[in-house]
């Protein structure tokens, strides 16, 4: 992972600069895998963002705190108890480990001052925030690990604290450059470069190391066997550079974004390695590029972990919807055949004098064809001929019956799956969890979830996305359906506009004209919004309907955010994230 041992040493020392002797204010516990430590100084405060997520584990000062369960954990309200007041005293890495040690001034239930301890392990899935005492014994951790787990370390309340084993790798704080080419050279010379640096030296990433390789080959990655003289000493050269760095902690925030904007790597030296296909930014702090590159990433995390419920019931909902829709598009197809129930029946009616009872079938002339073709018909050889006529009829009309049944169900099993797409859609879009509570309240009342118990506080509702577009105009973009619907056909106004994605799952987007004409940049300001707002915010040329609000009605009993829509036009528009930054929220 990027984050390495060296990339963790700068953050010491940003933490250093600005945290110790500062007091723990409050803690928050978001979710099972984070924490944020509210702390003030006698000038200043801020949050400090603990994180053991498996795939972003971290620890850095947040500007925001992720949105905080009702009932706090057992854990948090355990730090709070015991940490509320408690000063830093230092902050700790034993070598490059990615394990900082946070050491606390604290007054146990006794009075006495205490120093309490908060280990943060980055280690991948293996990532955990461990508290512990003044005797070095767990108090408790973030995830528990017992012999189950491992019979290596075992990390439960009342244990020892045991680091994790170190590495068999060379640090760049003990030993010098020169000694770690010497042994390069004296290895496995098959290897390449990049790969060699990476089994070798402690606390360096392989983005870095791809760096050093791409500074010493000038852009090649080749063995060490293939290695010139000159190419040694180059490696000399930047290796000893990377050392100096690392041991001065005074690298620069660097992120890599590919093209599009979107964060793909980070480090604490300048990455020249990917050329003209992505995009490198210094950052302000190490604090602002972790929060710039895992925000939104742990943003849509935090909001999955919260909607499982909803996910769940809404994937099991349109799984039971497509299966029912197949199997009556089948019965359907079966329907279809109808006409030959009453031609059969007809015909055994035109030769009823020819046909006797007990017959398994007879060959008719088919008198609707031309040439008269013979036709097999099956009898039921316990009924009469006109009894098999009158069978034939009745099948043919509980055919046409279920026909009509059968396409009145489809076409409603198929709305209410595109309904079902809709609310998947506001979900994957939810940020808070007001957003999420009223989620569920559209489900309660449209009784897919079963209403609590007794009288419930109806969740605080939330107000439409508002921005302004360039030339001073409104434009309003709703949440969920319900929000939709409120927008639409209650806020607006007849002569706004109305923008909507093609087809698409997405949200109802108004243009405020205040009875004027708009100006075309807002029009095509409000239908990208309109597409960023939607699934295809991630596409190219979408398109979106718009007409004014007068030309906008909702079907009698259709479901939220459902409405019809007529003197419409198209326009094709290619959305970005940019935009929605750039306009000024009014």
């Amino acid at each position: 992972m990027a984050l390495d041992g060296s990339f963790l040493r700068h953050l010491k020392v940003e933490l250093e600069s600005r945290a110790l002797e500062a007091r723990v204010d409050k803690v928050y516990q978001p979710n099972r895998e984070e924490m944020v430590l509210q702390m003030r100084t006698r000038t200043d405060h801020f949050n400090l963002l603990l994180s053991a997520r498996a795939n972003s584990a971290r620890i850095h000062f947040t500007r925001s705190i992720p949105e905080n369960p009702k009932q706090p954990p057992m854990l948090c309200m355990l730090m709070r108890k015991r940490l509320s007041g408690a000063r830093l005293l230092r902050v700790e890495q034993q070598g490059l480990d990615r394990v900082l040690r946070l050491v606390f001034d604290a007054v146990n239930e006794l009075g006495d001052r205490v120093e309490l301890s908060i280990y943060m392990e980055i280690m991948g899935r293996y990532s955990n925030i461990i508290f512990v005492d003044e005797q070095n014994k767990v108090i408790d951790s973030l995830k528990r690990v017992d012999a189950e787990m491992s019979s290596a370390r075992l990390v439960l309340p009342g244990l020892s604290y045991q680091a994790p084993p170190p590495q068999d790798k060379r640090c760049a704080l003990e030993v010098p450059a020169e000694e770690v080419v010497a042994g390069l050279r004296t290895g496995n010379s098959d290897i390449v470069l990049s790969k060699a640096l990476l089994n070798t030296l402690q606390g360096v990433s392989p983005v870095v190391c791809r760096e050093l390789s791409h500074q010493t080959l000038r852009g090649a990655d080749r063995t060490l066997y293939e290695l010139t003289p000159e190419q040694w000493d180059r490696l000399r050269f930047f290796l000893s550079r990377l050392f100096d760095t690392v041991r001065r902690a005074d690298g620069v925030p660097h992120m890599v974004a590919d093209m599009t904007g979107k964060p793909k790597d980070f480090s604490f030296i300048p990455i020249e390695q990917y050329g003209l296909s992505a995009i490198v930014s210094r950052k302000e702090t190490f604090s602002v590029l972790l929060e710039d590159f895992y925000g939104e990433k742990d943003q849509i995390e935090r909001m999955r972990t919260r909607a499982q419920d909803i996910l769940r019931l809404l994937t099991n909902t349109a799984e039971r919807l497509e299966h029912k829709i197949g199997k009556q598009r089948l019965e359907l197809e079966q329907c279809a055949k109808r006409e030959e129930l009453r031609l059969c029946g007809e015909l055994i009616n035109a030769n009823l004098y020819r046909l006797q009872k007990g017959m398994a079938a007879a060959e008719l002339e088919n008198f609707y064809e031309e040439g008269l073709p013979l036709l097999r018909i099956s009898m039921d050889p316990l009924l009469t001929p006109a009894q098999n006529a009158q069978k034939y009829f009745k099948e043919y009309r509980k055919a046409n019956t279920a026909e009509k049944y059968l396409t009145e169900q489809i076409a409603l099993a198929e709305e209410e799956l595109q309904y079902i797409d809709t609310v998947f859609e506001e979900l994957s879009r939810a940020q808070t969890e007001r957003e999420l509570a009223e989620i569920r309240q559209e489900l309660v009342e449209q009784g897919y979830i079963r209403p609590p118990k007794g009288k419930q506080k109806p969740p605080q509702g939330t107000q439409p996305l508002s921005f302004l577009s360039s030339d001073g105009l409104p434009i309003l973009v709703g949440r969920n359906n319900r929000q939709n619907d409120q927008l639409t056909l209650k806020k607006a106004a007849n002569n706004d506009y109305w923008f909507h994605t093609k087809n698409i799952p997405g949200s109802h987007t108004i243009l405020v004209t205040g009875g004027k004409e708009p100006p075309e940049s807002s029009m095509l300001e409000a239908a990208q919004l309109a597409a960023y707002f939607s699934r295809a915010r991630e596409s190219a040329q979408v398109p979106v309907d718009y007409t004014q609000v007068r030309n906008v009605s909702k079907p009698s009993g259709a479901k939220p955010g459902r409405v019809i829509y007529v003197g419409y036009n198209t326009v094709y528009v290619t959305p970005g994230p940019a935009l929605p930054e750039q306009l000024t929220r009014s």
